[in-house]
């Protein structure tokens, strides 16, 4: 059970392919996924479009009520090769300020199987969460063991000490999306101490900054 103190999920940003995959599971993985998603009155962040497994989750979460947010960057809504996006497009310039935008918009994140975008966006999300720079729970939704080999690797970081074992914890996996969502919802952040020293408020930097200056003059 979730405690009191960790606040209630909303939006979830969502990774995964724009193919369906090999399997049929990934396509109703996705869907089921959007159906759970829309079930609990979560509201979907994702990359935009109606192709693959991002559009089968995002027609799903749409046809169940909840919000849906396809952020896209301009050059691949021109160039019309991911389909239309469900919900509401919101279009921006780069890939980099795509992820900086979902980040914002989300309190949790999940990837479903996908190829290099997807593991691209999980990890950088995952980084910044080693970093402190954020809190926000990640998962894995592991459709028919995609992950498996990933997640023996991260194991495999650890025992050669390239990876911490409280960052090992920053990406947690499951099998269903109930049980994911669940364990997204009661997560705990463990940071490491090293890392909770860093101050990454724009505001406080801003401060010091100001104070640095008045001092030299």
């Amino acid at each position: 059970m979730a405690s009191s103190s960790v606040p209630k999920i909303k939006n979830i940003c969502v990774f995964c392919g724009s193919s369906p995959g090999k399997e049929k599971e990934f396509l109703e993985s996705a869907n089921h996924l959007g159906r759970v998603l829309a079930e609990r009155k979560i509201h979907l962040v994702y990359g935009g479009g109606s192709l693959g497994l991002m559009g089968s989750v995002s027609i799903a979460v749409f046809l169940g009520g909840s919000q849906v947010l396809g952020v896209i960057p301009k050059a691949l809504a021109e160039g019309d090769i991911i389909g239309k996006t469900v919900g509401e497009e919101l279009q921006v310039s780069t890939m980099s300020e795509r992820l900086s935008v979902m980040f914002n918009h989300a309190d949790a994140f999940i990837a479903l199987p996908g190829g290099l975008g997807t593991l691209e966006e999980i990890f950088h999300i995952s980084s910044w969460a080693q970093l402190n720079i954020h809190q926000k729970p990640i998962g894995l939704l592991n459709v028919n063991g995609f992950y498996n080999t990933l997640l023996s690797f991260l194991d495999h970081a650890v025992e050669q000490q390239f990876l911490t074992f409280s960052a090992r914890q920053i990406l947690i996996s499951a099998v269903t999306a109930e049980q994911l969502i669940d364990e997204l919802q009661s997560f705990i952040p463990v940071v490491d101490s090293s890392m909770s020293r860093l101050n990454w408020s724009i505001t406080e930097r801003r401060k010091k900054l100001r104070l640095d200056l008045s001092l030299s003059l």
